[in-house]
């Protein structure tokens, strides 16, 4: 990353706080981590990101990728794969690149285009090593490794929203990568005190899980908001006029009426900060069973190699969507 480059990154970043936290009366100022534990977290705004998702239609998280790659986060690959809830991988390839063509229909230049991803979950060797596991190679996984070994400024943050295949595939097929890259996901279920690598996403590939809270460095979202106060009816003659506008109207009476399906929270944690309220860090203390498999359980550790956020903002998310929609329009 060039010095202007990263100037123009760390002034978005306060240009983003400033936007949100004012709006919820707060003021600005260079924070702490005590202020922002967002702060505490191993990437930020400045990070260059890569996302690696699923469908298009059930939450914000790449309309607010979109909108934060307008005002300089460096969205250098968009990584698509299927689901149990979306099997139709062609399908959400042709959803995402059309989300994309809006944008860049609206003025959102140098978005990266979809890569197609097709690998099945990571089957536990027999040995139960993790050096014995079958890589897929997919395309996914390619991207990641290479963006991680071409990044002049890592760690790289692979932010995903669905199950965590492609970013251990990556390290299965370049392990140096370990130190250039950050996983920041959004998954898992809070327990008390810790959190488990299950619903929402984990439960798609358990051994995919185990790999990345092994051997990669791991943050885990388990904190979820209302996404469908982001976009109410009410709203919708706000939306600007232009084919983005258009896309988002279209889209959102299919947003996801359940918390656990705004796959936004893992951008906007590294991306916006204020989001984070509370992280913990946490290390892996065991497994537990799921008829998908063993996922692995985190425990409060100090210490702990797992940073995992337990609360955030949905208010400021709210509030950061709309004032991105009138700042990039």
């Amino acid at each position: 990353m060039r010095p202007s480059e990263l100037a123009v990154l760390s002034g978005m970043r306060w240009v983003i706080a400033g936007a949100a936290l004012n709006g919820c009366g707060s003021t600005l100022d260079a924070g702490s981590d005590k202020d922002d534990p967002g702060n505490q977290l191993p990437v930020d705004a400045q990070s260059t990101v890569i996302l690696s998702n699923d469908g298009p239609t059930d939450n914000w998280q790449g309309e607010f990728a979109f909108l934060l790659a307008a005002k300089g986060v460096d969205l250098a690959g968009l990584v698509i794969n299927d689901s149990g809830a979306w099997p139709d991988l062609e399908s959400s390839l042709d959803g995402w690149a059309m989300m994309r063509a809006a944008a860049s229909a609206s003025g959102i230049q140098g978005l990266p285009e979809p890569t197609r991803s097709s690998g099945p979950p990571l089957v536990k060797p027999a040995s139960g090593d993790i050096a014995d596991t079958v890589p897929n190679r997919s395309a996914g996984a390619e991207l990641i490794v290479r963006a991680a070994l071409d990044a002049p400024e890592p760690p790289v943050a692979v932010i995903t929203g669905g199950r965590l295949t492609d970013v251990a595939d990556a390290y299965l097929i370049e392990p140096a990568i370990a130190d250039r890259l950050v996983v920041v996901a959004s998954l898992g279920e809070l327990s008390s005190p810790g959190a488990s690598m299950g619903v929402p996403n984990g439960e798609m590939d358990p051994w995919a899980d185990t790999i990345v809270v092994q051997r990669l460095r791991y943050v885990q979202i388990s904190a979820f908001y209302d996404q469908k106060s982001d976009v109410p009816s009410s709203r919708l003659t706000e939306l600007p006029q232009n084919a983005f506008g258009d896309w988002i109207a279209s889209k959102q009476s299919k947003i996801f009426d359940i918390q656990v399906g705004a796959d936004q929270v893992a951008l906007l944690a590294v991306a916006v900060p204020g989001f984070v309220r509370e992280v913990e860090r946490a290390a892996q203390d065991g497994t537990k069973a799921l008829s998908q498999g063993e996922v692995p359980t985190l425990a409060v550790a100090d210490g702990g190699d797992v940073w995992l956020v337990t609360s955030v903002d949905g208010e400021l998310a709210t509030q950061t969507f709309w004032n991105l929609l009138s700042e990039v329009f």
